[in-house]
C-alpha cells in the first residue's frame, strides 16, 4: 500500500487522542441572580437576548454538556474544566480586561462554583483562569501535551469570547478543535451564529452533541 502523502491538504496522520474542555460553566455567568446576571440592567444588553442566553444554558447547552461528559467518562476520557475563579480574595491578581469588565469570582465563593448537573468528578482536571484565552492564562497546553492529548471538544460559554478563544488557540497550537455547537452559548442568536459560521471550517469542525456522542462511541 503506498503511504499517503501527509502534505497533501486534508490528511493527518497523527494518533487520535480525544478530549472534551468544559468552559465556564459555573455561577458567575450563567445563572439569573448570580454575577453577571445578577442585576440585568447592569449588563447593557437586551432583556430578549438576556433572556434567549439564559433559557438557552438551562434548556440546552446543560443537558448537552452532561451527555458529553458522560460519553466521554464512559470511554475514560478526559473532560477538563475551566472557569473564571482568582488566586485572591480581592482579585488584584485578575487581568485587566476582567477588572475592566468587572469579572470577579473569589475562591470558594459561590460565582466560582460549577453548575451541579455539570461539575467535575473524581479527579478530573480543573483550571482557574482570570482572563478570556484558557491557553494563555493557564498551563492547558502543558497539560495537553503530557496528556498526548490530540482532539479538543469544546463546549461552554461564551461562544463568541471564552470558547472562541479556545477554539482559535488550540487550532494555533497544533490540536484538532471541535466545537460543539448545540452545547454552546452566546448572549443573542446573531452571536452565536456569527461565532460558528466564523470558526467553521478555519479554526475548528461545527458538530452537535449526537454527532460528537457517536464518534466517541
Amino acid at each position: 500500500m503506498t503511504k499517503p502523502d501527509i502534505t497533501e491538504k486534508g490528511t493527518d496522520e497523527r494518533p487520535t487522542v480525544p478530549a472534551l474542555l468544559c468552559i465556564d460553566l459555573q455561577y458567575l455567568g450563567t445563572t439569573e441572580g448570580y454575577g453577571i446576571f445578577e442585576n440585568h440592567r447592569k449588563t447593557g444588553w437586551k432583556e430578549e437576548d438576556i433572556q434567549y442566553y439564559l433559557d438557552r444554558v438551562l434548556k440546552l447547552v446543560l443537558p448537552n454538556v452532561v451527555r458529553l461528559q458522560s460519553a466521554f467518562r464512559n470511554k475514560q476520557l478526559e473532560v477538563i474544566h475551566c472557569r473564571i475563579c482568582s488566586l485572591t480574595q480581592d482579585g488584584r491578581d485578575r487581568s485587566p480586561e476582567h477588572v475592566r469588565l468587572g469579572l470577579h469570582a473569589p475562591p470558594h465563593s459561590k460565582l466560582a462554583q460549577f453548575l451541579p448537573q455539570v461539575a467535575p468528578i473524581d479527579d478530573e482536571l480543573v483550571l482557574s483562569k482570570t482572563a478570556s484565552g484558557i491557553f494563555t492564562s493557564t498551563n492547558l497546553h502543558y497539560l495537553l501535551g503530557n496528556l498526548g492529548i490530540t482532539n479538543l471538544y469544546v463546549a461552554g460559554v461564551y461562544t463568541n469570547e471564552c470558547v472562541s478563544s479556545a477554539v482559535r488557540s488550540a487550532s494555533d497550537l497544533g490540536y484538532r478543535p471541535t466545537l460543539v455547537s448545540d452545547a454552546t452559548a452566546a448572549i443573542s442568536s446573531a452571536m452565536q451564529e456569527a461565532s460558528l459560521l466564523t470558526l467553521e471550517d478555519r479554526y475548528a469542525r461545527i458538530k452537535e452533541t449526537d454527532e460528537v456522542c457517536e464518534e466517541i462511541s
